[in-house]
Order: C-alpha cells, then structure tokens, then sequence
C-alpha cells in the first residue's frame, strides 16, 4: 500500500480541523456521552465484581450484571441520602451561621482598627456587606458544588442503561475494537486493549481509595479542631480532591470560611495548616502508592483539562475531565506512534527514580504503584 506524504502545514491544519470537530461532537452529544462515559469508570470499577460472580460463583452474565446495578444503587442512594441530610441541616443553620459569622467579622474589625489605628470603616463595611451577600448565597454556591450529584433523571437513567449494557456486552464491545483492525494487527491491538483496560481498572480503583482516604484525614483534622459540619466537609474535600490542584484549593476556602464562620481565626489558620498537611500526605503517600505514577498528569494539562471540561460539559465535565485525560494518556502510552504525545500529558521522568517503600509489618510491605 502506498500511503501519500503530506506537507507538515496541512498534516497541521487536519490535527486541528479534526480536533475541533470531535470537541464539537463531544460539545453536542453532552446529554448521551456524559452519563456513557460516567457508566464506562463505573463498569470499570465493578469488573472485578462480575467477573468473580462469573468465574467463581459459576453466575451467568446477565445475574452477576444486575447484582452490580443493585450494589451501585445501594451506593448511590446511600450517597444522595447522605449529602440531602447534610445539606438539609446545614441549610437550617444558615441564620445561626449568619449572625456568628458577623459576631466575628465585627469583633476581628474592632481589633484591627485598635491595633493599627487605621479608619477603615467604610472599606470594612463594604467588605461586611459583600461577605454577606456571600454568605446568604451560600446555598447557590453548595447547588454548584454538588450539581453533579444532582443531575436530571434523564440522565440517571441513560446512565443506568449504559452501565448495564458495557458490563452486559463487553465482550462483544472487546471484539470489535480487535476485530475492526487487519488481522496481522489482531495480536498487538489484542494486548494494547487488554493493558488498557486493567491499568485503566486499576486506575479508577484507586481513584475510589484515594477519595475515600483524603475524605477520612480531612475528616479527622476537621473534627480534632472542632470544625461544625466536619463529616461533610471531609467528603467534600475527598471529592473536589479529583480535581488537581484546584480542588483541594476550593475545598479549602470552603472549610476556612465555615471554620472562620463558627469559631476563631486560630481555628481557621489551623485548618489551613491541617489541609496542607492532607495535601502533602495525598501527594507523596496516597498518589503514587494507591493510583499509581503511570498515569498521573502534569499539572499544566490538569488545569487545561478541567477548563475544556467545564466548558464542554459544565460541572460534570470537570470531574470527568480528570479520568478521561489519564485514559487517554495510558492509551498514548501504549501506541508506538504516539508515545510523545503520552510522554507529554504526563510528569517529567526522573532516571534510576528508586521505588518507595514502606514496611509496615513483618508481612506487610507498601511499595509505590507503577
């Protein structure tokens, strides 16, 4: 087969003709491949699931496919049940919260103007009214916060089939991606989707871990310090911590102003401290020992991804935007053609990089992910 050489400008112009047609794509299909792509790392997560059902408990394919969707129900129920209480009882405290915090404000303005001896009345008093407006809103905001948790039911149930149908026929879904290349590329297409899939599975995995982990120290520091809505906030925090950087930033202002809300400012500048400490334990323990290095982005990339993300897909597309872009990357990684391309996406690579390692016990070792 001959194949024709183009001019590197119009290779150039294709690449980005192409990307803006797929990003379009993606842009008008939001409704269908948002809930699809969302259903595909939750089958990921369940696989191993179904496939022990399947292999040990000798459960034919459709029972081990529906009881991953009552798990995953029970799941999600649990969590809506629990973010609606939480959510209820803090909008209930709202008032409370509101006299507190200018209770605070005014005697922090009143040390301020004693110490310094500065007339900054009428600035304060703008800043007085802002953080008020601020904090009367702070409905609107958590609605923002936790809107992908409170998605239509169209989207629920698109979600629902589809992790039905990608757990039900991935067999067939496997066969075809192996089958739609030449036969002579069967073999090395068979082991670039086999790779995929279980780094791609032990990804989300450890995702799932590291949420659950950030949830339960952000948790702990919160409740040590006393902080109202600890529980809350610990989860909040191990869920925006999927977004890099941006997440345990945001997390962290929202703790800071609860905490500075309902207490003192000692207690805000140790939060702070408290979260920073989190971040350093995520970063150098909980990262590269549960999720693995492979498949972390550099920071240049996350910051991109999350902004195409929110502009595509709204709140949803920052949280998915993260999955997405480390399954690309493990993809890129694996094609010869476009290894720099995955090179890129990821961090810079350190060389004769030792392992780290941790014992625990005599038979326990934690040693870092690939």
């Amino acid at each position: 087969m001959n194949f024709i050489k183009l001019p590197f400008l119009l290779k150039l112009a294709l690449a980005v003709v192409s990307i803006i047609g797929i990003g379009y794509l993606i842009k008008l299909g939001q409704s269908i491949l948002a809930p699809f792509f969302l259903a595909f790392l939750m089958a990921m997560l369940f696989l191993p699931l179904a496939n022990f059902m399947e292999r040990k408990l000798k459960f034919p394919r459709s029972v081990s496919t529906i009881v991953s969707v009552m798990m995953m129900l029970v799941i999600l129920t649990g969590m809506i049940f629990f973010f609606g209480s939480q959510i209820s009882n803090f909008s209930k405290d709202l008032p409370h919260l509101s006299k507190q915090f200018n209770l605070v404000f005014h005697n922090l303005q009143n040390w301020v103007s004693h110490t310094f001896n500065v007339k900054i009345d009428e600035q304060l008093t703008y800043l007085d009214q802002g953080l008020n407006k601020l904090l009367s809103s702070s409905g609107m905001i958590l609605g923002f916060t936790f809107g992908i948790f409170s998605t239509s039911l169209g989207f629920l149930v698109f979600f629902i089939l589809f992790f039905i149908f990608i757990l039900n026929y991935r067999r067939i879904l496997n066969n075809f991606i192996v089958n739609v290349f030449n036969e002579k590329h069967k073999a090395s297409v068979q082991e670039v989707v086999s790779e995929v899939r279980i780094m791609t599975k032990r990804y989300i995995i450890g995702l799932c871990l590291q949420v659950i982990i950030v949830s339960v120290l952000a948790t702990t520091v919160l409740t040590i310090l006393g902080v109202k809505y600890a529980i809350l906030l610990g989860v909040l925090t191990g869920l925006l911590n999927v977004i890099p950087y941006i997440g345990i930033a945001i997390s962290l202002l929202i703790s800071c102003f609860i905490a500075f809300a309902t207490g003192t400012v000692s207690t805000c500048v140790y939060v702070a401290i408290g979260y920073v400490i989190v971040h350093a334990i995520d970063g150098n323990i909980v990262l590269p020992f549960v999720v693995g290095s492979k498949v972390k982005i550099n920071a240049l990339f996350s910051f991109i991804g999350i902004l195409l993300g929110e502009h595509l897909w709204g709140i949803s597309g920052m949280f998915l935007c993260i999955p997405a872009i480390a399954i690309i990357k493990i993809i890129f990684e694996r094609v010869d053609g476009l290894k720099p391309w995955g090179k890129l996406l990821g961090e810079e690579e350190k060389p004769h990089k030792k392992k780290k390692s941790y014992k625990i016990s005599k038979n326990i070792t934690l040693k870092e992910m690939d």
